[in-house]
């Protein structure tokens, strides 16, 4: 069996990243550990019981990284996040203050919002069509 396990979201701060996607998506933290660099490994993943990627928050190091925070799709969708309940989670995730970009939709491949994460980062949350 493969997979990815993780791709890297480039952030500005270690822990403001860790609360939106703690607090305000409802992800879990599955590991924060120093480097010796004085670089954090920081992992969140969308929850219990989740199959598929996880996402290494890594804070930007120089200014080109910097330059990427927030960007790092040219302003495309570059995130997905599927859901058993989009009404719910649209309902949750509201309340915790994320903006959504546009009003739900349902499409032929199920029902989805664009939503942006505290930098800018473009997300679908997805319900895929049964």
């Amino acid at each position: 069996m493969r997979r990815i396990a993780l791709v890297t979201l480039v952030v500005g701060d270690y822990d403001e990243a860790i609360r939106f996607y703690t607090e305000a998506l409802g992800f879990r933290l599955t590991a924060d550990e120093p480097r010796p660099d004085g670089s954090r490994w920081v992992v969140v993943e969308p929850g219990a019981g989740a199959q598929g990627s996880g996402l290494l928050l890594a804070r930007a190091k120089n200014e080109a990284q910097r330059g990427r925070v927030g960007d790092q799709t040219g302003g495309r969708v570059g995130f997905f996040l599927h859901t058993d309940d989009f009404a719910r989670e649209h309902a949750r995730m509201t309340a915790a203050g994320v903006t959504f970009l546009e009003e739900p939709r349902h499409e032929p491949y199920g029902s989805v919002a664009v939503f942006q994460d505290l930098y800018g980062n473009r997300w679908d949350l997805l319900q895929p069509a049964e």
